[in-house]
């Protein structure tokens, strides 16, 4: 198959399997693969993807029998771009929304960069809902650490500019976000939903929602979030983690240790942000084996 394409069955997911529902905030697209009676899988992308970071996972559990649920958070991928400035706190709530929309009462989770807070918060505050968990490469607590490129993105008026108007965020993490050259199917994969301005506008209140001051809105949100992932502890968790990661560095992923030292550690010391890109076959073997087929 040639690098310039993708794969028919990756194409089928948004044909096929590609549906929405009015959330809190907007409309928002989701992928729902798999037969309807397996045990659901929730994936939670992060900024600057969206659910086409799980594609691969996405097939792979689908065969296994499981039902996948994978959501473009409204403003990303291909859901509504909204005027509205979403924090934290509303895409939680978008995604409680989206199960109890589905009726789903009983899932595993899959987490990667702000999925991570977004959906350890969410199972924090349902922990009896929740089954097995797999971390990758994200954070769901307060830290001081930010990397220079993303507190340039930050800058008042300039990062907004700079990540709207020349795309200074999602293109360069199509390469800074990985250590193996991504196909030019891939790279345009992930850049596709964020062609415009008006595109990359969620992008940017990602970055600015990134509570570094402490009168942040979202510090005590996040803070709320860190607070329940005792609750989670005991629960079967994978951590998957790509070591190369120039954002969720080994700080982030020492502290996930200390939280959940139960822990299974999955570690690629060859691997970047996109784990899962890097990492391929190897990190998407075991994880499959860790959700299993129910």
């Amino acid at each position: 198959m040639s690098q310039d394409q993708l794969p028919e069955e990756v194409l089928n997911l948004y044909r096929t399997d590609y549906q929405n529902f009015k959330a809190p905030s907007g409309r928002m697209n989701y992928i729902d693969h798999g037969p309807k009676d397996g045990r659901p899988v929730l994936l939670l992308h992060g900024n600057p993807s969206w659910s086409f970071l799980w594609r691969d996972l996405i097939l792979k559990l689908g065969r296994q029998g499981r039902r996948v649920i994978a959501p473009d958070h409204v403003g990303m991928g291909r859901s509504e771009r909204v005027s509205q400035f979403l924090r934290l706190a509303d895409r939680m709530a978008d995604i409680e929304a989206l199960l109890d929309h589905l009726q789903i009462t009983s899932f595993d989770l899959g987490v990667h960069d702000w999925g991570g807070a977004i959906g350890l918060g969410v199972a924090g505050r349902r922990p009896h809902q929740v089954g097995k968990i797999l971390i990758t490469n994200t954070g769901a607590f307060l830290s001081e650490e930010i990397p220079g490129r993303i507190a340039l993105c930050r800058v008042p008026y300039l990062g907004r500019f700079l990540v709207e108007q020349f795309n200074a965020f999602a293109w360069p993490a199509t390469w800074m976000a990985v250590e193996q050259p991504l196909s030019p199917a891939v790279k345009r994969g992930f850049l596709e939903v964020y062609a415009t301005r008006r595109e990359r506008k969620a992008i940017a209140n990602f970055v600015a929602d990134i509570p570094m001051e402490l009168d942040h809105p979202t510090r005590p949100v996040l803070q709320a979030v860190d607070d329940r992932l005792a609750t989670l502890r005991g629960k079967p968790i994978l951590i998957c983690w790509g070591l190369k990661d120039f954002c969720f560095n080994q700080s982030f992923l020492d502290a996930f240790a200390v939280r959940f030292p139960e822990a299974q550690q999955l570690l690629f010391p060859k691997a970047g942000h996109y784990v899962l890109e890097d990492a391929r076959e190897a990190a998407l073997e075991p994880i499959a084996e860790f959700f299993g087929p129910r």
